[in-house]
């Protein structure tokens, strides 16, 4: 073999290692220790519900990511969740839903049944939609389904106790309270901002009544560009009719539910104060704090002895006398 030849061989090796080690730096995973929920969705081979609603649950721990209202997964959260036992299958398990007729079904009751203890308040839906004739319609983890009906054997046959068949438990529908309650909490143990906290509170009261517990519009304000939205996911009603019903299910309208929630939100919101005031005009900032000038003011400037002595006119010509320290 020539010299040129031998040169041209170790060049064509030299090209062929190198597209290798590019081929390999491509195919190899990228070592971010946070993605995204859509890439964490997709390494969890979850659809986007259910991936929001495990996190809900708390089955997938989040992180707050760097834009408001984003959330974020660790790599390491990712790898323990595609170690466990019987994945993907046993996590979309957690978090299925179902309808009345199905869980229904896995009680071995009538959907008449159902509906009656998911009314009196046994079983708390996790979420909800809008059909098409702009019902509404509730839905349960199938986890909770089968666990109530283990638990409380005794309401699946026979006659209902009176007050769920006769008295005011019959009337009253708690589904709408309970699945408040529930997704409240979610959102309160994903936030550690004290305004964030008051305003997933101040999020299910009327405004006017949220006008009577916050008097001061700035805080107001403050709380309206926090307001979580309850239901995640959720599409907007295109009719007028379709948003009516959406907003009388995120707004409390039971005399204790309301009573509660005035109750935490006077508690969080001193909690905020504390921690700092709100923006105004004129004393914006960054940081969340007061403005430097608030919050760090100028200590008054010290007057001197003979200052003073000298502005009120005593002792101006007196000398200390020789001698004397």
């Amino acid at each position: 073999m020539s010299v040129s030849d031998a040169r041209g061989d170790i060049r064509d090796r030299t090209m062929g290692d190198t597209m290798d080690e590019a081929g390999t730096a491509e195919r190899k995973p990228r070592t971010a220790r946070t993605v995204g929920v859509v890439r964490a969705a997709r390494e969890l081979e979850l659809r986007r519900g259910e991936f929001e609603l495990a996190a809900q649950l708390g089955h997938i721990r989040t992180l707050a990511g760097p834009g408001a209202g984003r959330r974020q997964v660790t790599r390491q959260e990712i790898d323990r969740l595609r170690a466990a036992e019987g994945f993907p299958e046993a996590l979309r398990e957690r978090a299925r839903t179902v309808g009345t007729a199905e869980a229904a079904e896995l009680m071995t009751v009538s959907p008449g049944r159902f509906t009656r203890l998911a009314r009196a308040g046994f079983i708390a839906p996790v979420r909800f939609y809008l059909n098409r004739y702009r019902a509404v319609v509730w839905l349960y983890l199938a986890d909770d389904v089968r666990t109530f009906a283990v638990r409380e054997p005794a309401l699946l046959t026979g006659r209902l106790p009176g007050p769920l068949r006769l008295g005011p438990d019959a009337e009253e529908d708690r589904r709408p309270r309970n699945w408040r309650g529930r997704r409240i909490a979610h959102l309160l143990h994903e936030s550690e901002d004290p305004w964030e906290r008051a305003a997933v509170v101040g999020c299910v009261l009327d405004p006017a009544l949220l006008a009577e517990v916050v008097r001061d519009p700035y805080e107001r304000a403050h709380l309206n560009r926090l307001r979580p939205e309850l239901a995640p996911g959720r599409p907007e009603p295109e009719s007028e009719v379709a948003r009516e019903t959406v907003r009388r299910l995120v707004v409390a309208d039971h005399p204790d539910e309301i009573r509660w929630h005035r109750t935490s939100l006077d508690t969080l919101l001193a909690q905020a104060r504390r921690t700092r005031p709100v923006p105004r005009p004129g004393g914006l900032y960054k940081d969340g704090g007061p403005s430097r000038r608030e919050r760090t003011p100028e200590p008054p400037r010290a007057v001197g002895r003979r200052g003073l002595l000298s502005r009120l006119r005593i002792g101006g010509d007196r000398r200390r006398p020789a001698g004397r320290p």
